[in-house]
């Protein structure tokens, strides 16, 4: 199982010297992976720069931990351009970009942007399969109900080709994010409880067979919160979902109330203190 950490943005603010110094450190400890969040426009939730920028960033003062992005409002952006951003991302970094994308619940950041809320899952479907031919072919033909594009194409394509996707959802995944999951992306990132998990993972690996894709080629990551509420079950977590068979697991030190400067030395004593795996 690899270990990642979700860089605590929101309580770093907008001190770029505290997610550099954070950044480096997740890379030190050795950790697999450093997520951040999206949110382009929101009311009163603190700040939180771009995470495709951010990222850019990062891999400029990083050098091996891979980028996830968790996860990009894909339909409310235009295709193409996220292809554009994403490729550049992957080859700056010399391939570590992980792309974690969702539809969003939020009908106020569709506005904003000038995108369609109410068609968000079609669209984020036909988004994929266009990115997908984006980061693999120089020259693309594609005739979507949203998309359309002839004989053209982005330069550099990216490192990966193509980069991999992740679906995120909230909560327990209804239906037809399921579906999207086990047809088209390359894992998900589990918000089900450990009881609920079972028979989301089943449905999905159930979608992957049925569009003839191995269901062992999925992968799947949990958060488990190393501060706040369940700090003192954090180890059994991590444990639990290792048992579970996840591949990816991320922690947080994030929302338990820890002041800037308090981030690096929690997460170096739960680094230490993590159960083999």
């Amino acid at each position: 199982m690899r270990i990642g950490v979700s860089l605590p943005v929101r309580e770093l603010g907008d001190d770029i010297e505290a997610i550099k110094d954070f950044a480096q450190a997740a890379e030190e400890l050795g950790l697999a992976h450093l997520r951040v969040p999206d949110q382009v426009i929101r009311e009163g939730s603190g700040p939180l720069h771009e995470p495709l920028a951010m990222m850019t960033f990062i891999a400029g003062v990083t050098s091996t931990i891979e980028l996830v992005p968790s996860v990009i409002i894909l339909p409310a952006r235009p295709t193409v351009l996220v292809a554009k951003q994403a490729a550049t991302l992957d080859s700056l970094s010399g391939g570590r970009l992980r792309l974690g994308i969702g539809i969003g619940r939020y009908p106020e950041e569709y506005a904003a942007l000038g995108a369609d809320f109410h068609t968000r899952g079609a669209r984020c479907e036909e988004q994929m399969e266009l990115l997908k031919l984006l980061w693999t072919q120089e020259t693309v033909e594609f005739d979507g109900k949203w998309d359309k594009i002839s004989g053209a194409g982005i330069n550099p394509l990216p490192v990966q080709r193509p980069i991999p996707m992740w679906i995120g959802a909230a909560g327990v995944p209804v239906a037809r994010v399921r579906r999207r999951i086990g047809r088209q992306a390359d894992g998900w990132f589990n918000l089900a409880s450990p009881e609920e998990f079972v028979q989301v993972r089943d449905d999905i690996h159930r979608e992957a067979e049925a569009a003839g894709r191995d269901p062992k080629s999925l992968g799947v990551e949990a958060g488990v919160a190393v501060v706040g509420s369940r700090e003192h079950e954090w180890k059994s977590r991590v444990a639990g979902w290792r048992e579970m068979g996840l591949s990816h697991l991320c922690l947080r030190t994030l929302g338990g109330g820890l002041a800037p400067h308090e981030h690096i030395p929690r997460l170096r004593q739960a680094v230490a203190e993590l159960p083999l795996v």
